[in-house]
């Protein structure tokens, strides 16, 4: 693989450890309560984050329902893939599951899609942004409490924003800059500040849940790989789309399944192990996978 490209693997993947040192220092030095912070980034930024992307006209994405469909086969494959092994296992499958289903496509498979393949290939990096997002707080939010009843699941603030989104796409309507520009800059407050209380998470991380977090660190990308080459049988992408599949299914888990887990009180230190010690690792299989797919 070229030098360059594993250059940008790197300045990608390196942000999201600096921006969680920086977090893990801060929580170390003040001690904070981050409920408050957490509770506002899931009911404000990152709904807005969901809205503004599916909201852009500029991303034409209602030709790719084949890809769509491969998304979420690699999302739901990799549970099911797993859920014998966790039945195993002395963890808990609501924390367990959701990292390994959920991957991090926003702050780091959109980049890192644009720099392989190409600006062309934002459409295609969006589909999957969106599939995740709609995913995880669908069911996602079901495997963490089942006792939620769907009319709750739709009432949660990224639920609406995603249906206000697809509303805006569907009708037409352009968004005017003066409306779209605050939107999107509160939107785009929400990974930089998972990403920093995430770190503050990590400071009551006990050395128990290391293992754990190594242990999804190798099965989520793995999971996600057999489940992108099981779509493509029955599929058959194009080459290009079967690796950004691939790519997609290769991710590690994303940051917001610590925000989720801390929300819903499902083990969040243990959750917060999972994710970051799965992005050090994506250091490796991210530049492995695109040697493969390049």
């Amino acid at each position: 693989m070229d030098q360059s490209i594993i250059e940008r693997v790197f300045a990608t993947v390196f942000p999201i450890v600096a921006i969680c040192t920086i977090g893990y220092g801060y929580g170390r030095w003040r001690k904070p309560d981050i409920k408050l912070i957490n509770q506002i980034n899931m009911e404000v930024f990152v709904p807005l984050l969901v809205f503004v992307v599916l909201a852009d006209q500029s991303v034409p994405v209602g030709h790719l329902g084949p890809m769509a469909l491969g998304a979420i086969m690699v999302v739901l494959g990799s549970g099911l893939l797993l859920w014998p092994v966790i039945a195993l296992s002395p963890w808990s499958s609501k924390t367990f599951l959701p990292p390994m289903m959920f991957n991090n496509v926003g702050n780091m498979g959109i980049p890192l899609i644009l720099l392989a393949f190409g600006d062309d290939f934002l459409a295609i990096a969006v589909v999957c942004f969106i599939v995740e997002m709609t995913l995880h707080f669908s069911l996602g939010i079901f495997i963490i409490n089942p006792k939620m009843r769907l009319i709750s699941l739709l009432k949660q603030p990224v639920m609406l924003a995603t249906l206000a989104g697809f509303a805006v796409a569907l009708s037409g309507f352009q968004l005017p800059d003066s409306v779209h520009l605050p939107i999107d800059m509160l939107g785009q407050i929400c990974i930089p500040l998972m990403l920093f209380t995430l770190g503050i998470r990590l400071t009551s991380i006990e050395f128990g849940d290391w293992k754990v977090g190594l242990i999804g660190a190798v099965l989520c990308p793995i999971s996600g790989i057999i489940m992108a080459v099981a779509a493509q049988t029955l599929l058959q992408l194009p080459p290009q789309q079967y690796a950004v599949l691939l790519v997609f299914g290769a991710l590690p888990p994303a940051v917001l399944n610590y925000m989720v887990a801390e929300q819903y009180q499902q083990e969040p230190k243990r959750v917060a192990s999972i994710v970051l010690i799965g992005n050090l690792v994506a250091l490796i299989s991210i530049p492995f996978t695109l040697t493969f797919v390049l």
